[in-house]
């Protein structure tokens, strides 16, 4: 089975040994992605719905560079540094996918990269 990496100038740029994402057979692997601008690779703002926001526009690009949506994802991750926010991240999710939504975890953690609020991974399964 081949592997291949998937980068878009979209969402923002690898910053460390990772690729954007990287597909083998139908399966794409998407990297965390936190709340950077891609144009200038700064934090959109210190305001959490706008990161989050942002999040899901960063994947939302990654997915269409792999060649799929948002709705071909199967699992995601949601990393937040406070599980507090965990409501504004349903509504705004709910503007990205369509039923049947992908399995999710929530996951709180204590820190995030360049002090980001919220990161999301996930895993999707392309139409072959």
């Amino acid at each position: 089975m081949s592997k291949s990496v998937i980068h878009t100038d979209q969402a923002p740029k690898a910053i460390g040994t990772y690729s954007q994402a990287v597909k083998s057979g139908t399966t794409v692997y998407l990297s965390g992605q936190i709340p950077l601008v891609p144009a200038t690779m700064e934090m959109v703002s210190e305001d959490f719905t706008k990161q989050a926001v942002q999040v899901f526009e960063n994947i939302t690009a990654v997915c269409k560079a792999s060649g799929g949506t948002t709705n071909d994802l199967v699992k995601v991750n949601i990393f937040l540094t406070d599980l507090d926010n965990f409501a504004t991240v349903n509504e705004i999710m709910s503007q990205y996918f369509k039923q049947p939504y992908p399995a999710r975890a929530a996951i709180g953690v204590k820190a995030l990269p360049k002090g980001a609020q919220i990161e999301i991974d996930g895993v999707m399964e392309l139409p072959e």
